[in-house]
């Protein structure tokens, strides 16, 4: 059954979530304020790679500020969730449905926002269905995120932005080489510590044999990355 979640801040008050879809949470709400702090206006152009991570609401918040948005995930459901959204918001959304490296070739931004995947899990591959292709991403947390960061200079127009919300389980400091070996300038903009959810508590013996997690830890470090195209 689909329901409604409530999305304080520069979020859409009210969105409907559909089943096995990752609902707005603090990592959604620390990547909106980052947002909220950029230039967006009629004649920006916007990417946001995997919509399903907040319902769409990332997306809805840059198009209610006029900007010309597409939207891109591999999920069904989550498409759908994007698409009924703007229409219950009355906001022009372009929602397309797979890879966002297919899907956006050959376009550039100004502005690309993203909430990948990015907890640690013991499979090798990312699962190919259910809710858990909203947030796991390998053994380090990194398989969508270097993908991103591997293709953020091809996406973004000269002077554009990217804005990447993960883990501190990912490292931040990788992510931000990495793009810089991009030829981008990047850096850490915001921090926030959150509770370890259901999904990092069932892992909790795993994660620490990996050493990604002290035996006490209880609390999730979350980071937005700034990446700017010269």
């Amino acid at each position: 059954m689909s329901g409604t979640v409530s999305v304080a801040g520069a979020l859409p008050g009210r969105l409907v979530a559909l089943p096995s879809v990752y609902r707005p949470q603090a990592d959604t709400r620390l990547l909106a304020a980052a947002l909220a702090r950029e230039e967006v206006g009629c004649l920006t152009e916007v990417l946001e790679i995997g919509t399903g991570t907040g319902t769409g609401a990332l997306a809805l918040h840059a198009a209610r500020r006029g900007a010309a948005v597409t939207a891109v995930d591999v999920s069904w459901p989550a498409v759908a969730a994007a698409r009924v959204n703007a229409l219950l918001h009355r906001v022009p959304l372009r929602v397309l449905h797979g890879d966002f490296a297919a899907r956006t070739r050959g376009r550039r931004f100004d502005l690309v926002v993203t909430n990948p995947p990015y907890v640690p899990a013991p499979g090798v591959r990312p699962p190919s269905r259910g809710a858990e292709r909203a947030w796991d991403a390998g053994p380090d947390g990194r398989l969508v995120i270097d993908r991103v960061c591997a293709a953020a200079a091809g996406l973004l127009r000269p002077g554009g932005v990217l804005l990447m919300v993960h883990s501190g389980l990912c490292g931040a400091r990788a992510t931000v080489e990495r793009l810089a070996g991009e030829g981008l300038s990047a850096g850490v903009t915001a921090r926030a510590w959150v509770p370890w959810g259901p999904v990092l508590r069932s892992r909790r013996a795993w994660l620490e044999r990996r050493g990604l997690a002290a035996p006490d830890e209880q609390r999730e470090e979350l980071v937005v990355i700034r990446a700017r195209n010269p």
